[in-house]
């Protein structure tokens, strides 16, 4: 008896629809060239976080509830007495999601959480860094469906990077904006 195969949507979509509209646009000679998402990689600092240490397991819950896969916490590399901080101890929570986890992430993302946030008018297409990976802030973590708001004892945002194999910014925004990311509708400018 044959077992189905899960493949999320974005994932087919990306072969179906994404890749040949690469090539048409960049002019690929194989589908190899094409860019891809790698990994998209959630951060969090935990403000307070040396006084008081549940506010770390909470972050730490609520960004694996968010991505369906286990954060862990982020450690600090040095000694900071003005901010009575010691080395090693846990300022903030991470995690990195590829494939499966990558794309079910990203199409909540986009379905789902960030039309809650308020006021959206699409995010910024600027925060590119060169080399073909965006990341974009996320300013209270209560815009994610997962998270229940009468349990959250504090409002705190994350950052997230979408890790892509493009070379230039201007393949890294047509790949993620043909993925469905919704960038403000202004002029790109070729930089």
């Amino acid at each position: 008896m044959a077992t189905l195969a899960y493949s999320p949507r974005l994932q087919k979509k990306y072969k179906d629809e994404v890749v040949p509209a690469l090539m048409k646009k960049f002019g690929y000679k194989s589908v190899m060239q094409c860019p891809r998402l790698v990994k998209i990689c959630m951060n969090q600092g935990v403000k307070g976080s040396t006084s008081d240490k549940k506010l770390i397991d909470d972050a730490v819950n609520e960004m694996t509830n968010i991505s369906g896969q286990k954060a862990v916490p982020t450690m600090s590399t040095k000694d900071i007495s003005n901010f009575k901080l010691r080395k090693a101890m846990p300022i903030g929570c991470r995690v990195t999601l590829r494939s499966t986890n990558m794309y079910d992430f990203l199409d909540r993302l986009i379905a789902i959480s960030l039309p809650r946030v308020r006021d959206f008018k699409g995010i910024n297409d600027k925060s590119f860094d060169g080399r073909g990976n965006y990341t974009m802030g996320v300013t209270e973590q209560i815009i994610f469906p997962e998270i229940n708001i009468d349990k959250v004892n504090r409002i705190s945002g994350m950052d997230i990077t979408f890790v892509t194999t493009a070379n230039t910014n201007e393949e890294a925004y047509e790949l993620l904006k043909e993925l469905g990311m919704p960038f403000k509708n202004i002029k790109k400018d070729n930089n």
